[in-house]
């Protein structure tokens, strides 16, 4: 079957609602259930009682009702990032997987149709199980009224009226951009939520309480896009030792997060992506100085939040960063795409490998003969199809074969 005509079969196959879908005589999909212990992070939480503001008319960052009304729910009143489902691809049988690998998707994505035939291929070639875990209000994380193309498209053209400067804005972006530019604090404690969701994960599996995975199976990552930022804080964490043995394995993204260049019609519009950089990355420091919630988190007591930190600026505790990255180069592979615009090859080479280059990460960089984009690497297209696939199987087997050896010493 050709990666068309398997997206194509994938995207109608797979539900949420169902417990087990076969999807052929060697690979199922099983579905699980997941409640998140930290609401109280977001805005709006027990733990995050700052002042919530709303504009009003009044105000000089108004927003029309349209908007105004999406923006007055309080994240941790959003109860489809905190209870939620999410898929695991796994070879069939009844025995616990002892191979686990945790796959991470990209900025503003809602649906997991991309991602759905790299999975299968994962299984496929490394025998391990593949588990989807969204990222908080991503995926279905995230009200399907977000996703509701009319009212999506409504609120861009009143955006656009209010910033008539604004670049890139769709409705396609406008619900994630709206929000990220009201309040651009949303991306560290939707970030922090997301990382302790991923070790609570973690350590279900460890106490033996998972219902599919032995408790002593071997982690690692695959990431894609923003998932890399989150794999590879796990990575530099390595929170009670969980990951020192694991693999990442990054597929178009690696890159620190001011190194970035998302504003697309499929990422974020221009307006969002300037209110986002001016906190985390030009005004982190007084902003920390401001608020203790911030400050306790993203300081010394959270390593974690150091990482964060680390991840957000080139010029940020780079020292720090370039020694950890060091220490785990031997399991770390980047997989880039040279034409890829929003995080481009030389500045993922530029993380990883260092202000002196002196960082034995591996970074591949490929080119395709076809036309495609950082959102779109493969597109399922019949005209194509020949080319889509070649390029498809050589990249995926180049991380799968990554991801099944052993891990080799320094």
């Amino acid at each position: 079957m050709k990666y068309f005509e398997l997206h194509n079969y994938l995207k109608k196959a797979i539900n949420y609602d169902d417990r087990e879908i076969i999807i052929d005589d060697k690979v199922i999909v099983q579905n699980y259930n997941f409640e998140s212990a930290y609401r109280f992070l977001l805005p709006g939480g027990t733990g995050n009682q700052d002042p919530y503001e709303y504009c009003t008319a009044s105000d000089p960052d108004y927003e029309p009702d349209i908007i105004q009304a999406m923006l007055n729910k309080s994240d941790a009143e959003i109860m489809e990032n905190i209870k939620f489902r999410y898929h695991i691809f796994r070879p069939k049988g009844d025995e616990k997987c002892k191979q686990v690998i945790l796959l991470f998707h990209g900025f503003n994505e809602k649906y997991w149709a991309k991602y759905l035939t790299w999975a299968k291929k994962l299984v496929d070639e490394t025998g391990k199980a593949v588990v989807l875990f969204p990222i908080a209000f991503h995926m279905n994380r995230a009200p399907v009224s977000w996703s509701e193309s009319r009212q999506m498209f409504n609120i861009s053209q009143q955006r656009k009226e209010r910033h008539p400067d604004v670049l890139c804005s769709t409705l396609s972006n406008v619900a994630i951009s709206t929000r990220l530019h009201n309040k651009p604090q949303r991306f560290i404690w939707s970030g922090l939520q997301t990382y302790y969701d991923v070790i609570d994960f973690v350590e279900n599996i460890k106490a033996d309480l998972h219902p599919a995975i032995d408790k002593d199976a071997t982690i690692d990552f695959f990431s894609y896009s923003i998932g890399s930022f989150l794999a590879e804080i796990l990575m530099m964490t390595n929170k009670n030792g969980y990951f020192s043995d694991s693999k990442l394995c990054m597929f178009c993204g690696g890159a620190v997060f001011n190194r970035l260049s998302p504003v697309s019609k499929f990422i974020l519009d221009s307006e969002a992506n300037v209110s986002l950089y001016s906190y985390v990355v030009e005004h982190l420091e007084s902003h920390m100085r401001r608020d203790e919630l911030l400050r306790h988190y993203l300081g010394e007591a959270h390593p974690e939040g150091i990482n964060f930190r680390s991840m957000l600026n080139y010029k940020c505790l780079t020292e720090y960063r370039e020694a950890i990255f060091r220490a785990m180069s031997h399991r770390i592979l980047a997989v880039t795409l040279a034409k890829d615009t929003v995080v481009p090859a030389y500045e993922i080479i530029n993380t990883l490998q260092g202000v002196r280059r002196d960082i034995p990460i591996e970074v591949d960089i490929h080119d395709f003969p076809y036309p495609y984009k950082h959102e779109d690497p493969f597109p399922a297209l019949t005209s194509i199809a020949d080319s889509v696939d070649q390029q498809f199987n050589s990249i995926m087997n180049r991380m799968c074969d990554f991801l099944k050896a052993p891990v080799t010493s320094k």
